[in-house]
């Protein structure tokens, strides 16, 4: 394949670009109005070694995270089923993404420093944010579930306000009141 395929969906949290190869999806980008999409599309290209192909009717490779993040987002799916493509993420980030990928489920949080104690990295709680920073795939790869260890909600690369929305979503916290 010598291209990608993207496409941008309306979501509980505003546009999502999706963007998948044969081996999987491989990104999710937060906020995918023109130029964030744009900016996005330039980089995975040039990450990727491919040209962007839009998918405009998700029939395609993302015909099935379209559905999964939809069912997720009206509140009918709790586990992602996707294949993903790790082809952005390597080294400790990975370790890290896919150990919160597969051992922090829908509902639950983890604290930076309990995520580093779960890869063999005591006290790498600020390299695990820079992983959480660096997460390819926000949402399908729970990134909004790390916290801080005082209780705090940490930082967040699409906001956090939607990180709030997230967890909200998931009953971590409570629905905002407006």
């Amino acid at each position: 394949m010598n291209s990608f395929a993207w496409t941008v969906v309306d979501s509980g949290i505003g546009p999502l670009l999706l963007a998948a190869t044969d081996d999987g999806l491989v990104s999710v980008v937060f906020h995918a109005r023109a130029e964030v999409r744009d900016r996005a599309l330039g980089q995975l290209a040039a990450r990727l070694g491919r040209a962007p192909a839009e998918d405009a009717t998700g029939s395609g490779l993302l015909a099935e995270p379209i559905r999964e993040l939809a069912e997720y987002f009206a509140g009918r799916r709790t586990e992602f089923g996707l294949t993903l493509d790790w082809s952005l993420a390597s080294g400790f980030n990975r370790q890290v993404l896919r150990e919160l990928a597969d051992g922090v489920p829908y509902g639950t949080v983890v604290g930076y420093g309990d995520l580093a104690d779960r890869v063999g990295r005591a006290g790498a709680a600020q390299a695990v944010g820079a992983a959480m920073g660096s997460n390819p795939l926000p949402v399908v790869v729970p990134c909004h579930r790390v916290v801080e260890s005082d209780g705090g909600l940490g930082g967040f690369g699409g906001g956090l306000e939607t990180k709030r929305k997230l967890l909200a979503l998931e009953g971590v916290l409570p629905q905002p009141l407006f």
